[in-house]
């Protein structure tokens, strides 16, 4: 008898605890300029080529994924890294850039972005130019620990 005494008490704490409030979702307009921040960053590094910069908003594993527009994908954080003679390069001199048409969209926790955009990547090798110009750019930002990081790139270059 003291068991089916114990069973609407269990139904109702159950119910009470399915009541709570809702967590609160965070400020998408502050999401999304810390999204663009990262984004923008992952980018900008290059002219004064603050290699923390850089780091600080890729993911520093093996789940990070970078796909180049021409027939190159880089599988992992180490492999990323492996660029970085190149871009330390004295020969090497990032002009400037620019992001068009950027769109961000959230995943309903908040925890993963992802955007579009065209991006002109204007820079110098030798003196001469070595742009990405018209490039449309995708990309996956995950946030950890509190900070927005790319964990997957995707840059292209459409045909007429």
């Amino acid at each position: 008898m003291k068991r089916y005494i114990a069973v609407p008490f269990i139904i109702m704490s159950i119910f009470l605890s399915s009541c709570k409030e809702p967590a609160a979702l965070p400020d998408r307009n502050a999401e999304k300029a810390e999204v663009e921040m990262a984004i923008r960053n992952s980018i900008g590094w290059a002219k004064d080529k603050d290699l923390a910069l850089l780091y600080s908003v890729i993911a520093k594993d093996s789940a990070f994924l970078q796909v180049e527009p021409r027939d190159r994908v880089v599988r992992g954080f180490d492999e990323f890294r492996l660029a970085e003679p190149f871009w330390m390069n004295e020969n090497f001199r990032a002009v400037r850039y620019d992001i068009r048409d950027l769109t961000i969209n959230f995943s309903r926790s908040y925890d993963v972005a992802w955007f579009y955009c065209i991006l002109d990547d204007i820079n110098e090798w030798m003196g001469e130019p070595a742009n990405w110009e018209n490039t449309r750019w995708t990309g996956v930002l995950e946030k950890r620990d509190g900070k927005w990081v790319l964990v997957q790139q995707h840059f292209s270059f459409a045909r007429e």
